[in-house]
């Protein structure tokens, strides 16, 4: 079940870094901002949290705890991102100015900046451990772990620092996703020279 749940993470991945250098054009003035640009922003941490999960359970035996616990940090803080792009692209855009400041002073600009610090503490602590292991490429790592700190900081960085980190970001994710699918070609022919039990003698 693992080589098709690595090839599933893979394809995530790339599609992950597709999304984000989408969103990457669009705020950069590249791309127009059209219904479909801002429908399909959401989806880039949807897609990173599937890859980012292939890419725990290729590392999780060299990765140990600290690897675990950046995998459930990591995880939580781009669920919480989708929450958040899903309210700023489909909410957020149907309140009046008024209510979007009042939302962001309160309750809800909190929720966002403990979504941030969670993300980004998950995407240090699983990249450093991610290094530690051994198992992914050492620049992919850290194009990653450096893209997203500005990426998980949106709002306390200027917009181009911003897009340079989401664009790092993606090509580190791609990258370092791009060896699950050589990991699931990989398995079968590893599962291949495992024994299945003990030689019955006649």
């Amino acid at each position: 079940m693992r080589s098709p749940l690595y090839r599933a993470s893979a394809v995530a991945g790339l599609g992950c870094a597709v999304l984000l250098l989408v969103n990457v054009a669009r705020r950069g003035g590249l791309l127009p901002e059209t219904t479909f640009t801002h429908s399909i922003a959401p989806l880039a941490p949807l897609a990173g949290l599937l890859a980012v999960t292939g890419l725990y359970l290729l590392v999780r035996h060299r990765a140990g705890g600290l690897g675990l616990l950046g995998y459930l940090l990591n995880a939580a803080g781009l669920a919480g991102a989708f929450a958040i792009e899903y309210a700023l692209h489909f909410v957020f855009p149907y309140l009046g100015p008024s209510a979007t400041s009042g939302l962001l002073a309160g309750g809800t600009g909190r929720a966002f900046l403990i979504t941030s610090i969670i993300l980004l503490a998950g995407v240090l602590t699983f990249g450093f451990a991610a290094l530690r292991s051994g198992s992914l490429p050492v620049v992919a790592v850290v194009l990653y772990m450096a893209g997203m700190v500005p990426g998980s900081l949106r709002s306390a960085v200027p917009l181009p620092v911003y897009l340079v980190g989401l664009a790092a970001a993606a090509i580190g994710i791609a990258w370092m996703t791009a060896g699950l699918w050589s990991a699931a070609d990989e398995a079968p022919s590893r599962a291949a020279t495992l024994p299945h039990g003990p030689t019955r003698l006649p």
